[in-house]
């Protein structure tokens, strides 16, 4: 029966456009006649968001493919009389351990759609006693879940799927029962909704070191299923195969074993379609190949790049691990032609590795493709390669249908039609003839072993050490000692075995070796492939980068087995497939960075690490932070963010070497020292976890480096008093714990009524607070967040409760609280969060935060629609007002507050603090595009009529049918489209120097206003000309059109503004080049404290504070009256946003990765200290001189202040 197949799971950074996405949404079915095959069912797709992890795109592929599919179990066939006389024999050993508990593995069979997944509810405290459901975690064979559970007790419980909305939709019928076993290791594998059927256990304990089980060929000869064990490692090929077993054949009996298979491709278009018919089309591994590299090479140039190298590794990860089969075609190919395409494929990947536009993502991918393809070292290159396998089949020492078998299973099938399938019956064939010692003679033995490493080769496919002297005739002498080194580290650290304890000096001593030589491989790529060069620098080329993606790691050498770390830790020795699917067995061996954890842990851990801080013996903190360091190198040689790994390095570097104090300047030494490691630790931990993300979630979360981030970000955190809480509006608020994933409409739950307090994952900080319902009471993000983001600004003036948190432990405590009521409590001393009463009675319920505020001075109410002008009487007679002349009415608050601003600016050159700290600042000149000149705009174009009609049906537009997106994207198309006419534009070319860089901002008639500040809202263009009238007007049109933004709609809506009301003036005013931008509150936010002014300082242009940009801002708080300096927190951003000097005014900014251990304001108390002070002197100023707090923007321009805006500071 046709089952359907969707999409689920969570969303990842990694960017698929929407079109490639409906390009799935298709239905593909493969109706098999073949007994043997899995009949699938059709792929629906239904919502899903645009962007998704890999492991969810298999999913719909994978359909397309399952009816490939057939008995995946590893075998050989047979028919020679010794072997007969053991297929009906069955020898099976293993041994039982004696628990205290029962560890039951549940895999549950069953599919559900995007956004959601299932929990087990149960009888048992394990299992949540029927309150909290246990989740379950997805893998490629469904959903799992391990517990531990009492011995001989009666165990009640159900699965149930949980909702994108959090509803519960449970098992039919009768609760299913489990009576526990005595002892041992169990696997339960269930399906939905049969919950009658018994209960059938797997037993895990024993381990059945040889079943030979009987079967049959597709041509009806015997089949004898075997397991696979031989003197030489098994490739990960074989490990991990899941094709067709193999039958030992002695004629030509190989043929087609394809069935007829009918492929329904409505629907799909696009690179999906292009692959699914190249390989109806292609039944060989060569062709196949082929496939693929047609799918590449057409779309490198393309905006198709990064979804064309996710399908192609996905592709060929299934035909190396036998889920999608080759055939043969009655063609005659050496492998030769393999490698020949392998290389061209090569080419084109390394081609686009050497380009600066290539994504951190697409890099990702095609080192993810490396180790798929087969090698093209000269001798696979050669006319007749692999000729060993000849000379054995052959030989006269061997029995005759021995020799028959390795003739026509591997020797003819391997130089006809090469594949995957070839490396898995060589490998079953020595383990065969080297089961039984001395049965077979020495020298054909070691002939055939010979020929199996051969093979691997080609296939890539051999062990770390194979690998590693594969190249090591290339490397120089450097190189090779950096090797030798690295296998004596690696070798000593086997023998040093599983031990835990103080001594992670030597799992450390270890990882450095790893480390040094990747360096000297790396070295030998950095110069690129040149287009001339030779086809063997290109083969070594090959050989080499596997290796530095997916080989290097510590393997245990007693088990033949990878360890197998996280990939942005170490580098990672895994089958070919691991990258693209979880792990599974080996995953739970030891691995280093768990290893060196535990050793850590083994000491005390992060108490350790305090308790060393306590006594100032910060040297404990050094083994910690090499590790660190080394992981983060790893990163960076890996192409992930190279000058972000950079940066990193150089602060950890910086922080390591400058050490505790007893003081810096007046502030406590060792609260700057862990507030500045926290700033990088953060850091760090934001990169590893963006590289998880784009690695689509494929790892185990417990061994990423960005646990060890957590855990010296924990110590750090104790040392510093703090609980990885930072409070943005303070408080308390009690509602209904409720977690989204954003802060969108629709995220809430309809079925939750009264006060809400919302848990959320992720936010951009450009979103509307109560967008989600106009319920919210409170906000937890689990991420950082600028106090100064459109997010942040809209919770203090909405009088929402909002904290973030980003300490894991109290994240998990928290989400056990999810569907609960809760109250939350939020002050500078402290952030709690606790289950509370619920204010629920007689149906009703209380919508209700205290969030902190001051009373309103009586000027400071929100402005009235009915004051509001008409903007088209506001034209000048020129088409543009001087800055000077600006008012609210003509040119809205923010450029009249600028107009006032440069008056302040003359009075400021002679005041000073009372600590004699000048006041004094500068404001960029300036002019204004009035109100009224976008609707001039209009009717010259003789859009206006367009326009009053979007802006009308504006009005009732409803969200969840996509009218309201519908509009808002007409709306900025036609308006960005229009610029000022070239007389404005001349005009204003003739107000500031020849050369001038510009930046044209918003000064809407619904910004900067007592209640409405919109901060973030609306766009400004940066580094524009007039002396480029296109580019300059563009800019403009660009601005009027930010009016109709989603975000800006949506705001205005939740503020209770018509769309209509809203009108757009211009102001334009020389760009500057800051050193440091800034906001100063004249009140303190989070203490309401006015006897001191904080600021929020970063690196270069001010919109990495207004953008809701992940990352902390410098945090100063300074008094106004004593000048006393209390550092909050140290910067780390990753980027700072500058202008190019020698480049063109073409509305473009550059991003730059910064180093923090290069900022003064970092490293060096008294600048912090002078630039604090007179901040605070500035904006004590301008409190003064505006008759209220002040939200001020300003930034640092070698040793002046500049001014660029001021509004009223909402409280």
């Amino acid at each position: 029966m046709d089952s359907a197949l969707s999409l689920h799971g969570h969303t990842c950074a990694v960017g698929f456009g929407v079109s490639s996405l409906r390009q799935l949404q298709c239905r593909l079915r493969f109706l098999s006649h073949n007994r043997s095959l899995d009949t699938r069912g059709s792929v629906s797709l239904g919502s899903v968001s645009t962007h998704f992890p890999i492991r969810d795109l298999e999913r719909p592929m994978r359909s397309f493919f399952d009816g490939h599919r057939g008995n995946r179990r590893i075998g050989c066939g047979v028919s020679s009389t010794e072997t007969r006389m053991k297929e009906d024999k069955k020898i099976k050993t293993g041994s039982r351990h004696k628990h205290k508990e029962v560890h039951l593995s549940f895999l549950l069979d069953h599919q559900v759609q995007y956004g959601e997944h299932i929990v087990i509810f149960g009888s048992t405290k394990e299992l949540g006693s029927w309150k909290k459901g246990i989740a379950m975690k997805w893998s490629e064979t469904g959903w799992v879940c391990d517990l531990e559970l009492g011995l001989g007790q009666s165990v009640e419980y159900k699965f149930v799927i949980v909702g994108k909305d959090g509803s519960l939709s449970w098992e039919s019928g009768d609760n299913r029962v489990l009576e526990c076993p005595k002892t041992g290791n169990f696997r339960l594998v269930c399906q939905w909704d049969r919950t009658a059927e018994p209960v059938e256990l797997l037993h895990l304990d024993s381990k059945e070191s040889e079943v030979l089980e009987v079967g049959t060929s597709d041509n009806g000869s015997p089949v004898v299923i075997a397991p696979v064990a031989s003197e030489s490692e098994t490739s990960p090929f074989v490990e991990h195969w899941q094709g067709r077993a193999v039958s030992f054949m002695r004629s030509n009996e190989h043929g087609t074993r394809e069935s007829e298979r009918k492929v329904d491709t409505s629907g799909l278009e696009g690179l999906a379609l292009k692959l699914v018919q190249g390989d109806q089309n292609a039944r060989n591994w060569w062709r196949k190949l082929e496939v693929v590299r047609e799918l590449v090479v057409g779309s490198l140039d393309s905006d198709e790049c990064l979804e064309a190298l996710t399908y192609s590794a996905i592709y060929l990860k299934w035909i190396n691990t036998g889920q999608i089969p080759c055939f043969e075609d009655g063609g005659h190919h050496r492998p030769n032609r393999h490698a020949q395409i392998s290389m061209l494929i090569f080419r084109e990947l390394e081609r686009l590795s050497g380009k600066k536009v290539t994504t951190p993502e697409e890099m990702l991918v095609i080192r993810k493709i490396h180790p798929s393809l087969p090698s093209f070292k000269a001798e696979f290159t050669a006319s007749v390669p692999l000729t060993r396998i000849r000379d054995i089949a052959h030989r006269n020492d061997i029995p005759h249908d021995l020799k028959q078998e390795i003739k026509h299973t591997i020797q003819n099938k391997l130089h006809r039609n090469a594949g995957p399938e070839d490396l898995v019956a060589t490998e079953a064939m020595l383990a065969r003839v080297t089961e039984v010692p001395g049965q077979y003679s020495e020298a054909f033995v070691e002939q055939f072993k010979i020929f199996h490493q051969e093979l691997k080769d080609f296939f890539n496919a051999g062990s770390l050490t194979e690998q590693l002297d594969s190249i090591k005739k290339s490397l120089d002498e450097k190189g090779q000692s950096a090797l030798s080194f690295f296998l004596e580290q690696k070798k000593s650290l086997d023998d040093f075995g599983k031990s835990e304890g103080k001594d992670f000096d030597h799992l450390l001593s270890a990882l450095q070796s790893l480390n040094a030589m990747r360096e000297v491989l790396m070295k030998g790529l950095e110069s690129g492939l040149r287009n001339d060069a030779p086809d063997a620098a290109i083969a070594m080329r090959q050989k080499v980068k596997p290796r530095l993606v997916v080989c290097l790691s510590f393997e245990s050498s007693n088990k033949n087995k990878p360890l197998l770390p996280e990939l942005n830790f170490v580098l990672v020795r895994a089958p070919v497939w691991f990258p693209f699917v979880a792990t599974s067995g080996s995953a739970n061996m030891f691995i280093f960075v768990v290893r060196f954890l535990n050793s850590l842990d083994a000491i005390g851990g992060a108490n350790w690490l305090v308790e060393s801080l306590e006594s100032k013996h910060v040297n404990s903190w050094n083994g910690p932070l090499d590790a660190l360091l080394i992981g983060i190198h790893q990163l960076g040689l890996s192409g992930w963010k190279a000058a972000e790994c950079s940066a990193i390095r150089n602060e950890l570097r910086a922080w390591k070497e400058k050490g505790l104090a007893e003081k810096e300047g007046s502030e406590d030494g060792k609260k700057i020292w862990a507030l500045r490691l926290k700033a990088t630790l953060d850091r760090s931990r934001r990169l590893t976890e963006e590289y998880s993300e784009t690695l689509l979630e494929i790892f185990p979360q417990k061994v990423q480096v960005s646990k060890l981030c957590s855990l010296l970000l924990k110590a750090v955190r104790r040392a510093l008093g703090s609980q990885g809480w930072d409070v943005l509006v303070p408080g308390s608020a009690s509602g209904t714990l409720v977690e989204v994933d954003r802060i969108v409409p629709g995220s809430l739950p309809s079925s939750v009524a009264g006060p809400v307090i919302l848990l959320v994952n992720k936010a951009d900080g450009d979103e509307e607070v109560t967008a989600a319902g106009a319920n919210i009471v409170g906000v937890v993000l689990l991420q950082e967040l600028p106090h100064l983001s459109h997010l942040g600004v809209r919770a203090r003036q909405e009088k929402v409760v909002f904290v973030t948190c980003d300490d894991d432990d109290i994240i998990v405590d928290m989400r056990n609280f999810s569907g609960k009521y809760v109250r939350l409590d939020a002050s500078s001393t402290g952030v709690t969060i606790h289950p509370s009463s619920s204010d629920v009675s007689n149906g009703s319920s209380s919508l209700k935060s205290t969030a902190s505020t001051s009373t309103k001075r009586a000027d400071e109410t929100f402005f009235s629609i009915d004051k509001m002008f008409n903007p088209k009487q506001a034209v000048a007679a020129e088409g543009i007002i001087q800055l000077a002349d600006a008012t609210t009415e003509t040119c809205g608050a923010k450029a009249a507050a600028c107009g006032r601003l440069a008056t302040f600016s003359d009075a400021s050159q002679k005041v000073y603090s009372e600590l004699g700290v000048p006041a004094s600042f500068k404001v960029p000149t300036g002019t204004v595009i009035p109100f009224g000149s976008m609707e001039s705009a209009l009717e010259a174009s003789g859009s206006m009529q367009t326009f009053t009609s979007c802006i009308e049906q504006l009005e009732t537009a409803e969200l969840h049918d996509g009218s309201l997106d519908r509009l808002c994207t007409l709306l900025q198309q036609l308006i960005s489209s229009l610029h000022p006419p070239k007389q404005v534009i001349h005009t204003i070319g003739e107000r500031f120097p020849a050369n001038a860089r510009l930046i044209v901002r918003s000064s809407a008639n619904v910004e900067d206003l007592a209640g409405m500040s919109a901060a973030g809202l609306y766009d400004s263009i940066p580094n524009v000309s007039p002396s480029n009238p296109v580019v300059f007007g563009t800019a403009v049109g660009r601005v009027w059109a930010s009016l109709y933004t989603r975000r800006a709609v949506l705001s205005r809506q939740a503020a209770g503004v018509p769309q209509w009301a809203a009108s757009m003036a211009v102001l334009v005013q020389e760009m500057l080049a800051p050193d440091f931008s800034f906001v100063l509150h004249t009140v303190s936010p989070t203490e309401n404290d006015s006897n001191v002014v904080e600021a929020e300082i970063a690196a270069g242009l001010g919109e990495t504070l207004a953008a809701g940009t992940r990352g902390t801002p410098w945090r100063l708080s300074a008094g106004k009256f004593d000048g006393e300096l209390k550092t909050l927190a140290f910067a780390n951003f990753s980027e700072e946003l500058v202008v190019g000097s020698g480049g063109p005014a073409d509305g473009e900014v550059l991003k730059r990765t910064v180093d923090y251990s290069k900022k003064p304001l970092t490293t060096d108390p008294v600048f912090r200290r002078q630039l604090s002070q007179r901040l605070c002197a500035v904006g004590f100023f301008l409190e003064r001189k505006f008759g209220c707090p002040q939200d001020v923007e300003g930034c640092l321009v070698g040793k002046d202040v500049f001014i660029v805006q001021s509004r009223p500071q909402p409280l």
